[in-house]
């Protein structure tokens, strides 16, 4: 694979999601590693909006409780274990995710709904999860927040491995950075948002039907906008129907095949679990190592945590579309994806030497510019190394392990760095290494520029 680009048709907005063998026979370089997909046309405003503001609605209800409301909720819960407690909830609600998102992006490739491929699944997941949300809002046990949550990572997941893959049967490569970049940014913004929309509210359960509400409300347009047409059964090579052997067969693909896809998982694994680690405990880092409400009498932990959210969400939008525009112009994935673990790296290095306010000030703006180049570009990368093209959904499912895992291991990893094994600094260091291997390893990729 190569990053040179072909010219595409002008910008028009689909209306299906149109299977890669139905696509424009427009052939897009950077597909070649896809199995020579035909190039989908160019989107149009109308799909970036609605498939952004989807995400972004995904993105405020599996966030903004981690960082505030599940947090805020196992202080009251369990004062005493509160670090433990909070792992537990969200690596049990992670390793679901674990499970359900390759699972539903490989049975999406084999949907035959009236209603299309990815729509049923979109739909069904974000009601599952807003379900989720509504029974948070009443626990008042670690069982019960963890089997809110469960249900919560269940439906979402659902949800994200339907959305993500519509992206390459969508977008073409000379477009897919750009598109990833507003995708990208609705991670900080949804952070940004969902922060602010709960911090004011005194009772946790108001935050989570307001959750509730804008996860709803932002898949709306997008659904109705997508008008899926009725999906065909597949041979059973292409994602057709097949046993349940042969189902868990397809998810093991081979590093030898494959080593481009194998290093893309493995980066990302790296980079994403660097990330669980250091923003986990920023409630209690805030609290408990700054002692902001000390610094700054009358004021509470929660509102510096959104003073550091808003930065990070500033840097990510300014860099992911910065990132993005470029990385499309000049058809280079490697290097900025590199930067971008680096800068990272720095800013982790930084908090974990200097634990202060302003050095964490210094920190978010760092973090939010290192990983807004890396959410825009690197999922460009991705969908370029992915091994079939009759099976977006599997494949992406498999490559979002790689960001479901670390949800998995961070809290265990966190917990223990932070009660036993050196503190925040300990924390903070191992975001550092692990953002800046990933980072390097990115450079072994061979078929991406």
């Amino acid at each position: 694979m190569t990053g040179h680009r072909t010219d595409v048709p002008a910008d028009v907005t689909p209306v299906a999601d149109v299977a890669p063998a139905a696509a424009a026979p427009a052939a897009d370089a950077g597909s070649a590693a896809a199995g020579s997909a035909p190039s989908p046309e160019r989107v149009g405003r109308g799909f970036v909006a609605g498939i952004a503001l989807a995400s972004l609605g995904l993105w405020a209800a599996l966030y903004t409780p981690v960082q505030v409301l599940l947090a805020r909720q196992l202080e009251v819960v369990s004062p005493g274990h509160k670090e433990a407690s909070l792992a537990l909830v969200t690596g049990v609600g992670a390793l679901v995710a674990l499970v359900a998102n390759p699972l539903v992006g490989a049975l999406s490739d084999r949907t035959t709904s009236r209603f299309g491929r990815r729509g049923p699944w979109l739909a069904g997941g974000s009601l599952l999860g807003a379900a989720g949300l509504g029974l948070l809002a009443g626990q008042h046990t670690v069982a019960g927040l963890t089997a809110g949550w469960v249900m919560v990572q269940l439906g979402l997941s659902a949800a994200q491995a339907a959305l993500v893959a519509v992206v390459p049967a969508r977008v073409p490569v000379s477009q897919r950075a750009v598109v990833s970049a507003w995708v990208g940014a609705t991670q900080p913004l949804a952070v940004l948002v969902g922060t602010a929309a709960v911090t004011g509210l005194a009772d946790d359960a108001a935050g989570y039907l307001v959750l509730l509400v804008l996860l709803l409300a932002a898949q709306l347009p997008f659904l109705r906008s997508l008008r899926e047409a009725p999906a065909k059964a597949a041979a059973p090579a292409a994602g057709g129907r097949i046993g349940p052997r042969a189902l868990l067969r397809s998810f093991l693909i081979s590093p030898r095949r494959h080593p481009d896809f194998a290093l893309a998982w493995l980066t990302r694994l790296l980079i994403q679990l660097g990330n669980a680690t250091g923003t986990l405990y920023l409630l209690y880092f805030l609290r408990d190592r700054i002692h902001y409400e000390t610094l700054f009498p009358g004021r509470r932990a929660e509102q510096g945590l959104l003073v550091l959210v808003g930065l990070y969400s500033v840097g990510i939008v300014l860099a992911a579309f910065a990132g993005g525009v470029v990385s499309d112009r000049i058809g280079r994935r490697k290097a900025p994806v590199t930067a971008a673990g680096l800068v990272i790296a720095v800013g982790a290095g930084l908090l974990a030497a200097v634990p202060t306010w302003p050095v964490a000030i210094v920190a978010a703006a760092l973090f939010g510019l290192g990983y807004g180049v890396y959410v825009s570009v690197d999922q460009a990368l991705i969908t370029e190394v992915l091994p079939d093209p009759e099976t977006y959904g599997k494949d992406l499912g498999v490559i979002n392990v790689a960001a479901a895992l670390p949800h998995v291991l961070g809290p265990a990893i966190a917990a223990l760095l932070v009660t036993h094994l050196g503190g925040y600094p300990a924390l903070f260091g191992t975001t550092a290494v692990l953002s800046a291997l990933g980072a390097v390893l990115v450079q072994r990729i061979r078929g991406v520029r």
